[in-house]
């Protein structure tokens, strides 16, 4: 049987992508990100002794990752935040669009998501990158510890309230709620 710290690396490893989605989408600056990379391996290296095997590692890392990624973003919340995601810089856009207009069009629109994002509840943080990313209600119920009816209600009521604020930009008509 390997040692716990060549299991955890393995895993760790081979999930990488997680701690690098959820650090990505509770921070924009490179430095924060990899701060905010840093406090989830160690909590998820601290968490580790409890982990059951029997259980999935990606569920499991993803619940401690983003419960790190929340208290952060309350810490930030406190007057802590380094960072605004609605300063997205113009060429933040991947794609090479030969009309200007086009680029320009697509990045303010870019520029809307990142703040509507920026403006919801850590908790909504998580439930919108999980859904994104095609997780099932059941997967993000155990994720997020929630019944999968409260993950359809608050998914239902997130899109409804996205759409709301990206018709109206304005941040202060409305407010992030859970």
């Amino acid at each position: 049987m390997d040692p716990p710290q060549t299991r955890f690396t393995a895993l760790l490893d081979e999930h990488r992508g997680i701690v690098l989605k959820v650090a990505a989408t509770y921070c924009r600056e490179a430095h924060d990100r990899q701060d905010l990379s840093q406090e989830i391996t160690l909590q998820l290296w601290r968490a580790f002794p409890q982990f059951d095997p029997t259980r999935s590692f990606s569920t499991w890392m993803y619940r401690i990752a983003l419960n790190v990624a929340i208290s952060h973003l309350r810490g930030a919340a406190r007057g802590e935040r380094t960072s605004a995601l609605d300063d997205v810089p113009e060429s933040h856009s991947a794609l090479h669009v030969d009309d200007h207009s086009a680029q320009l069009a697509e990045n303010q629109q870019l520029r809307m998501l990142y703040a509507v994002i920026e403006r919801q509840s850590g908790l909504d943080r998580a439930l919108l990158m999980l859904w994104l990313e095609d997780r099932s209600q059941r997967e993000i119920a155990d994720i997020l510890g929630i019944s999968e009816s409260n993950v359809a209600t608050k998914l239902n009521r997130l899109k409804e309230r996205i759409r709301e604020q990206l018709n109206n930009p304005d941040p202060t008509s409305h407010g992030a709620q859970t």
